[in-house]
This record gives C-alpha cells, sequence and structure tokens, in this order.
C-alpha cells in the first residue's frame, strides 16, 4: 500500500538508534558521534521514556560538577517527548513542534518504535515540497556581513 507523500513516514529517519536511560553520557555521546546522529530515543527496557539529544547533553555537561562518564542520560534527557504515529500529517506534526520549540518527535506504530521525525527531516520535507511547487526557480545571494550571514531569496 502506497504512503501519502505528507505523512511523517514519508520523511522520517527509519528504525533509529536507541539507548537505555541508565547509560553514560559519555556512552550516548560516542553513540552519537560515531553514527552521526543528534537525536536518541530513550528507553527504560522497551518502553519509551525520553528524548536525548546534542543540545541537552551539552546543557547537562556544561553545569559545574557534572562529569559525562557519570551522568546518566536519564539526567539529560527529555522526558515524555513528542510521540507521533507514522501516518500522522507532516503538516500537523511540524505545526506542534513549532508550536512547542522542538527538534524533534519520536514516531511509534503500535507501541513500536519505528523512527524519529527531526527539524532536519523538516527541512527536506519543505525543500521536496517547495521544489515540487517550482521554488527550485529561487536564486541565492549569500552575504556575509561581519558575525552574521544573511540569506536573501529573488525569484
Amino acid at each position: 500500500m502506497p504512503t501519502d507523500p505528507r505523512q511523517i513516514l514519508s520523511f522520517m529517519s527509519p528504525l533509529p538508534l536507541s539507548i537505555e536511560r541508565s547509560e553514560s553520557l559519555a556512552v550516548a555521546h560516542a553513540l552519537m558521534r560515531q553514527q552521526k546522529v543528534r537525536h536518541l530515543p530513550v528507553l527504560d527496557g522497551t518502553g519509551l521514556v525520553g528524548l536525548l539529544s546534542m543540545d541537552d547533553m551539552h546543557l547537562l555537561e556544561s553545569m559545574p560538577g557534572v562529569e559525562a562518564g557519570e551522568a546518566k542520560v536519564e539526567e539529560a534527557m527529555t522526558p515524555k517527548p513528542l510521540v507521533v504515529r507514522s501516518d500522522a500529517p507532516l503538516e500537523c506534526v511540524a505545526a506542534e513542534m513549532a508550536q512547542r520549540k522542538l527538534d524533534a518527535a519520536v514516531v511509534v506504530d503500535g507501541g513500536r518504535l519505528v523512527g524519529v521525525f527531526t527539524s532536519t527531516d523538516a527541512f527536506r520535507a519543505l525543500a521536496q515540497i517547495c521544489h515540487q511547487a517550482e521554488c527550485s526557480q529561487a536564486v541565492f545571494h549569500l552575504s556575509i556581513e561581519t558575525s552574521s550571514t544573511q540569506v536573501f531569496v529573488t525569484a
């Protein structure tokens, strides 16, 4: 059965890695670097209990007295992450993520972890939709001033 191109399934990162809540941040860091990911669903056995992001780890590690080798994933994770089904409409998930200022949603079907939908996936979806709508004609001009980059789009 073909999937609707506007469902999360069409853009999510499938079969994500996960990590146990009791693992150390050092293990999580190594796994994220090795696999080149920025988000890990956090499990307690087989149940989803949170989402760990690189930002979460950096925030905790920046606190005085915190050692990555000793701190546990559960100390840095975001509990109760946004959880969506793979057939959820892209626009609904993106709107909820924007409203809550989230970088990722965990995709679960029938109680089983099947993917992660990240802001990078959302940008990829936007680019694909824009391309389909003939937005690919846009020309990007980059102007670098002092410490910021400005992007101007002209048609």
